[in-house]
C-alpha cells in the first residue's frame, strides 16, 4: 500500500512538472509563431495557431530595418566584460569575507547585505549624477564599472556561503608548504568552486542581457545600444511592427537558451550545494 502511494505521488509530480514546463513554453512558442505571420493575423479573433504564410523575411527584414547587428556587438562586449568582472570581484570579495579573519569583517557583510534591501531606484539618480559629472556617461563605462567593484551583493553573498562549505584543511595544508592568500584563492578555492562560480556567471549574463533600464539611462546615441533596447525601436507613438519586433525578439532569445544548455549542469550543481553552510 504504501508504496503504491509513493508511485501515486511520483506520478501526480511528473503530471504537474509537465503541465508547469507546457505553461512556461507557451509564451515562448506564441513569440515564435508571431514572428512568423504578419501584424493582421497576430491579433486575429479568434487567435490563429499556425500562420497562413510562414513569413522568413520577418527575419531579415530585422536587420534591414534597424543595425541589429551592432546591438548585437555592443550586447555581446558589455556582457563579457561585465561578467568576467563579476565573476573576479565578487569571488575575491566573498573569499575575504569568507576564509580570512580581521575586524570587522561580520560588520562588513551585515552591510553588504543590507544593501541588498535598498532598490536601484533609489541609487539611480545619485549614480547618474555622478558618473555624469565625471563625464563618462553616453558610454558603457557606467555600466561595467560596479561589475569590477564587487560586482553585486547578491553574488558575493552566494559565493560567501559557497565558499564557507570548503573545509579549512585545504588552507592550512597550504600554509604549511608557503602559500598565501592569492595562492589559495587561485590553487585551491577557484577549482572548487566551478559550480558556484557558474551560477554566478550565468545570473551576471542573464542580468546583462536582459537590462534595460541601465542601458537606457545611460546610452544615448543609437549606435551604442543594447538588444534590449533596440527591441523598443519597433513601437511607436502610431504604429508598432509586432511582427518584427517577435522576430527581434526571438533572435535575442536565442543566446539566454544556448548559456543555459551550456551550463545547465554547472548552474543546477551550483543552487543546490550553495548556501548549505551560514
Amino acid at each position: 500500500m504504501g508504496k503504491a502511494k509513493k508511485i501515486l505521488n511520483k506520478i501526480i509530480v511528473y503530471i504537474l512538472v509537465i503541465f508547469g514546463g507546457i505553461a512556461c513554453l507557451i509564451p515562448l512558442l506564441w513569440m515564435f509563431r508571431s514572428s512568423l505571420m504578419n501584424s493582421v493575423e497576430i491579433f486575429m479573433t479568434p487567435p490563429k495557431v499556425f500562420p497562413s504564410k510562414v513569413l522568413w523575411s520577418n527575419f531579415t527584414e530585422v536587420f534591414e530595418l534597424y543595425p541589429f547587428l551592432t546591438y548585437y556587438k555592443n550586447s555581446i562586449i558589455l556582457v563579457v566584460l561585465i561578467v568576467f568582472g563579476t565573476v573576479i570581484t565578487s569571488s575575491l570579495c566573498a573569499y575575504g569575507l569568507a576564509r580570512i579573519k580581521w575586524v570587522g569583517r561580520n560588520i562588513v557583510f551585515a552591510c553588504i547585505m543590507g544593501s541588498m534591501m535598498l532598490p536601484f531606484a533609489v541609487t539611480l539618480i545619485p549614480t547618474f549624477i555622478m558618473f555624469r559629472k565625471i563625464g563618462f556617461t553616453d558610454s558603457i563605462i557606467p555600466l561595467i564599472v560596479p561589475a569590477w567593484l564587487g560586482g553585486g551583493a547578491f553574488y558575493i553573498f552566494l559565493l560567501r556561503q559557497f565558499f564557507m562549505t570548503i573545509p579549512r584543511d585545504y588552507d592550512e595544508a597550504a600554509y604549511i608548504d608557503g602559500a598565501g592568500h592569492l595562492k589559495i584563492y587561485m590553487k585551491i578555492i577557484l577549482p572548487l568552486t566551478k559550480p558556484a562560480m557558474a551560477v554566478v556567471g550565468v545570473f551576471s549574463f542573464l542580468n546583462t542581457w536582459n537590462d534595460f533600464l541601465g542601458p537606457l539611462v545611460y546610452l544615448n546615441s543609437e549606435s551604442k545600444y543594447t538588444v534590449a533596447l533596440g527591441l523598443q525601436l519597433f513601437t511607436g507613438v502610431y504604429r508598432s511592427e509586432w511582427n518584427l519586433m517577435m522576430a527581434a525578439s526571438c533572435l535575442v532569445v536565442i543566446p539566454v537558451i544556448i548559456v543555459f544548455i551550456i551550463g545547465q549542469r554547472y548552474f543546477l550543481e551550483g543552487l543546490t550545494m550553495s548556501g548549505v553552510k551560514g
